[in-house]
């Protein structure tokens, strides 16, 4: 199957977690993947071996998504390399533990930062080129913390229900354009992040959780390239949730 084929694309922070299982599974499909790291070497050259290795072009860029300058400059790039965008994945996001009772003004500003201006930073320049276009679609990486009383940091939290916002405003304005936009709601995945908690707090979520389990970065990354696909055809501004059925 190739869902994607001769789709151009570009996923932000592919070096690691959800970001290298989206390239992975997008090369499989057949489309030609751009992404950007900013601090993992080997990380994105692994990526971009794993891309190329599918038989598609692949191009990696060291930008900082909180960048807009950078953030320009990749997409003129790739744009100019391949022609035209397709498909925009935004993915990159970080996390702190935290309580709100302990976290810094500095703590607050560098969660904002990455996940909240760094989607405008990401999504400016490629929107530009979809609207000429006409066409494309926009898939953004939320949380079911954005949307649920999760025990998790409230920085991380309002970061994530801005994307909610970011989604459905985005789309209206898109729509007649030709492009469609919309957001996975992630629950918890085996990643960095969900390594790093707490043992109990791992144990309690696959208690709520239907499946009884955390999940696989690349069943993400298989779900949302249906999305993105051209057989997905009349869905635009929602927020899917993928948790493998958590109760709460």
């Amino acid at each position: 199957m190739t869902l994607l084929k001769g789709k151009r694309v570009f996923i932000s922070g592919g070096s690691r977690g959800l970001g290298k299982a989206l390239c992975n599974v997008f090369a499989r499909e057949g489309a030609d993947v751009a992404f950007n790291y900013q601090n993992s070497e080997d990380g994105a050259k692994d990526t971009l071996e794993t891309i190329e290795s599918h038989g598609v072009k692949g191009l990696k860029f060291k930008a900082s998504v909180t960048d807009s300058a950078q953030m320009k400059a990749v997409a003129k790039e790739m744009i100019g390399a391949w022609g035209g965008v397709d498909i925009l994945i935004n993915n990159a996001a970080i996390n702190r533990a935290d309580s709100f009772l302990t976290t810094t003004e500095a703590a607050w500003k560098e969660i904002m930062d990455v996940n909240v201006n760094g989607l405008f930073c990401v999504t400016k320049p490629f929107f530009k080129q979809m609207m000429r276009q006409r066409s494309g679609h926009i898939l953004n990486i939320s949380s079911i913390g954005g949307i649920r009383a999760l025990p998790t940091s409230v920085h991380y939290s309002t970061s994530k229900a801005a994307v909610v916002g970011f989604t459905k405003c985005l789309s209206r304005e898109a729509g007649g354009f030709g492009v469609k936009v919309n957001a996975i709601a992630a629950g918890l995945f085996e990643t960095d992040l969900g390594d790093s908690l707490p043992q109990k707090f791992r144990e309690t979520y696959e208690a709520w959780c239907s499946m009884g389990r955390f999940g696989n970065p690349q069943e993400l990354a298989e779900f949302a390239a249906f999305l993105v696909c051209d057989r997905n055809t009349y869905m635009t501004g929602e927020i899917v949730i993928l948790d493998g059925g958590s109760v709460v």
